[in-house]
């Protein structure tokens, strides 16, 4: 069983998010639309940013979360169909299926992703969509063996302001780059497609991404024949699978 991690309590309650044009993105080509009138289980709430867009639309969500934040609880109070649950979602057994669950940005962060999405998908009823978007390892070569390194090594015994103000700083510092060198088309430059999004982003935001990245205790990187046996045939129909901005991929499919 996953045991809590202080840096993602520090984090719910800290650091907040909230983007919905990212959250659409991540989770084309469904839409907040599709979670119509339906059950929905959202896995790994974090503040509770996700479930906050989509409680409008639900008829009901079940938000857990292996640290339910202080943050998420203010969002769920604010809706009358959102109901929050502590649990490991690579343990839990929530007693009932969902017609939609997603993870997004939260498999890659498990302690083993493939038993954590068998764990999922278990609450998802026959027909029921499941929604993922996690990390590539293809365009992800620096974060895998730069970034991850230098954390194990160093970052992770920092003080978490300390964290968030070495976030701001390469923040800063990335910024020059991805408004000079990044705006010419060069295609070949490492987060080439990332950065676009960057852009389209406020520094804020920006370095709330930065300082998420340095914060995980752990991440996993997967391929695509790591999503394509998540979302196997014999289980799944309507599968889509995709590559996003270069670093991510977004994949969902409809239980057999």
């Amino acid at each position: 069983m996953q045991q809590k991690q202080d840096q993602w309590a520090w984090q719910w309650d800290h650091v907040d998010y909230d983007n919905e044009w990212l959250f659409r993105d991540w989770i084309a080509p469904n839409t907040i639309d599709y979670f119509q009138g339906k059950t929905v289980l959202d896995c790994g709430a974090g503040s509770g940013q996700h479930f906050d867009m989509v409680a409008p639309k639900a008829r009901s969500i079940m938000a857990v979360d292996l640290n339910i934040s202080g943050r998420a609880k203010e969002r769920a109070a604010a809706h009358t169909n959102v109901t929050l649950k502590e649990a490991d979602l690579a343990a839990m057994d929530l007693g009932s299926s969902f017609d939609i669950a997603y993870c997004i940005g939260v498999l890659h962060h498990t302690d083993d992703p493939h038993a954590t999405f068998a764990n999922i998908k278990k609450h998802v009823a026959p027909g029921g969509r499941l929604i993922l978007w996690v990390y590539s390892k293809e365009g992800n070569a620096l974060n895998q063996y730069v970034l991850e390194p230098i954390k194990t090594l160093f970052v992770r015994w920092l003080p978490r302001r300390i964290v968030l103000g070495i976030a701001w700083i390469l923040t800063a510092l990335l910024t020059i780059p991805i408004y000079t060198i990044y705006l010419l088309p060069l295609r070949f430059l490492p987060f080439y497609e990332y950065f676009q999004n960057w852009r389209k982003l406020s520094f804020r935001m920006n370095m709330l991404n930065v300082f998420d990245k340095l914060n995980a205790p752990q991440t996993w990187f997967l391929t695509e024949q790591d999503l394509r046996k998540l979302f196997n045939e014999q289980e799944f129909t309507d599968i889509h699978i995709s590559p996003y901005r270069g670093v991510s991929w977004r994949g969902s499919g409809t239980k057999r």
